[in-house]
């Protein structure tokens, strides 16, 4: 039983090693992978850039942030923008027990839509759900 269980650990040991060793290097000037241009498609982890106007703006600014960013091609900040303006508009105040129920507002709907839009590579219809959201 001995003999089985050392066999086994030096075989999970060896695959371990093998599995290490077909890993890409890292670029340490960049942190990139070889072959991605950083900026440029998808890289992990996913992190958005921070929002140019702060953490303390209303939903409005958000989603105007986020139509200026779409409209310069700047999709990652338009995601960011997006996601703190739900965030805003998801602010309100419930009766004790009730937070779990859904918002069902249409402002919360549209930037909900936009975010989905947006996930989906739709940027034009992204801009005219935040359009919508905006004239809420």
């Amino acid at each position: 039983m001995r003999t089985l269980s050392l066999a086994a650990m030096a075989l999970l040991g060896m695959t371990a090693l093998t599995a290490l060793a077909q890993a890409p290097p890292i670029d340490p000037a960049t942190g990139a992978r070889p072959g991605h241009e950083p900026g440029i498609g998808e890289s992990l982890p996913r992190s958005l850039p921070p929002s140019a106007i702060g953490d303390d703006a209303t939903t409005n600014d958000y989603l105007r942030s986020a139509r200026a960013s779409l409209v310069a091609g700047r999709t990652g900040e338009a995601q960011q923008s997006l996601e703190m303006a739900q965030t805003r508009a998801l602010d309100r105040s419930v009766v004790q027990g009730q937070g779990s129920v859904p918002d069902g507002s249409l402002l919360v709907s549209r930037i909900y839509d936009a975010r989905r839009a947006l996930g989906g590579g739709d940027n034009t219809y992204t801009i005219r759900l935040v359009d919508l959201a905006l004239s809420n």
